[in-house]
């Protein structure tokens, strides 16, 4: 492994508290979201040191979970607004280093429109961000087919990003880890099969989606998903032949935040193209340290093959995102 660590670094999995965001959650119940202990620290400041430490140019910053709709869809629509200006600001301060992905105020369509209309007319966001669910309804659903028709002609880019399942179950359940441990995981692959066996993925092919967590339980679960489909037990028009099921899976873009080695990303490659393999560190849900050792455990698992990771670290998100190319710094 080079005793250097890596420059010029593609962060698309960087998530931001601002302080009215975090105001909101508490309020809201989500002091400790997801079953996690605390919603982490975050300033501007302590995200561009965080980025200096570890290498990163460019971070396309996201809401994570539980987002911004919390049972109100007038608060939602104006908690998205503010976090999406805030965005826009830091943007603005930091051009050459900073990007986001919108929030949207689901489940309300009408008002996720005008925002889509606002992020990307007016504020120049490079992107949403959707949850794997949104009050139980699943991306997919065909209510959510105009948001996903407008973002498909506007050719957007897509962070899915996990959240809790919509059931009281996984909450209390005696001894219950925190949701991102496993929940996030099958929320991720449960959100994307939902998208391959409605047709939404098909019906809104320019859209570019990225599945966070280096596809999630896809990877070990992708073959059982396409038997099912082209037998018939995956219900919907996109119950699909298996190669039109794994052609889907190739088609989209996956990010390597969380713990995607030795075991999961050899099995995510098995279908998923190197140059659709994006960075994410996740910060600062997962701390500084940790980043840097995940970063260090991928360098070291592709070492022999530097292709590879210069692509995942920066080549690839610089062609999805072409605007990055003269503005992320080398």
């Amino acid at each position: 492994m080079s005793q250097e660590k890596p420059t010029g670094l593609i962060d698309v999995h960087h998530h931001f508290l601002p302080e009215a965001y975090r105001r909101a959650a508490v309020a809201a119940g989500h002091a400790m979201p997801d079953g996690m202990p605390e919603l982490p620290a975050w300033s501007e400041a302590q995200m561009l040191a965080m980025m200096d430490e570890v290498g990163v140019a460019f971070a396309a910053l996201s809401i994570s979970s539980p987002g911004v709709y919390f049972d109100d869809d007038a608060a939602a629509t104006e908690l998205a607004r503010v976090v999406n200006e805030e965005g826009a600001r830091l943007k603005t301060a930091q051009p050459s280093r900073v990007g986001f992905f919108a929030s949207l105020p689901l489940p309300h369509v009408d008002h996720a429109l005008a925002e889509i209309e606002y992020v990307f007319d007016t504020l120049g966001a490079d992107g949403v961000v959707l949850y794997s669910n949104t009050a139980g309804i699943y991306p997919g659903d065909p209510r959510f087919d105009p948001v996903f028709a407008e973002l498909n002609r506007r050719r957007a880019v897509v962070f899915l990003h996990p959240t809790s399942p919509d059931c009281p179950c996984c909450a209390e359940r005696d001894n219950a880890p925190p949701r991102p441990i496993l929940e996030f995981m099958f929320e991720t692959t449960r959100a994307v099969t939902n998208l391959i066996a409605s047709g939404t993925l098909a019906r809104y092919p320019d859209m570019k989606l990225i599945v966070p967590h280096a596809g999630a339980a896809l990877p070990v679960l992708a073959d059982r998903i396409a038997g099912a489909a082209a037998a018939g037990l995956v219900p919907g028009p996109g119950a699909q032949a298996n190669d039109a099921v794994f052609g889907a899976l190739k088609a989209l873009y996956y990010d390597v935040a969380g713990m995607p080695v030795p075991r999961l990303l050899p099995a995510l490659r098995s279908f998923a193209d190197p140059d659709r393999l994006l960075y994410g560190s996740d910060w600062p849900f997962t701390p500084l340290g940790a980043v840097r050792g995940l970063l260090g455990l991928l360098e070291s698992h592709l070492g022999g093959e530097p292709a590879v990771f210069a692509g995942m670290c920066r080549d690839n998100a610089v062609r999805l995102f072409p605007q990055l190319g003269s503005e992320a710094t080398a």
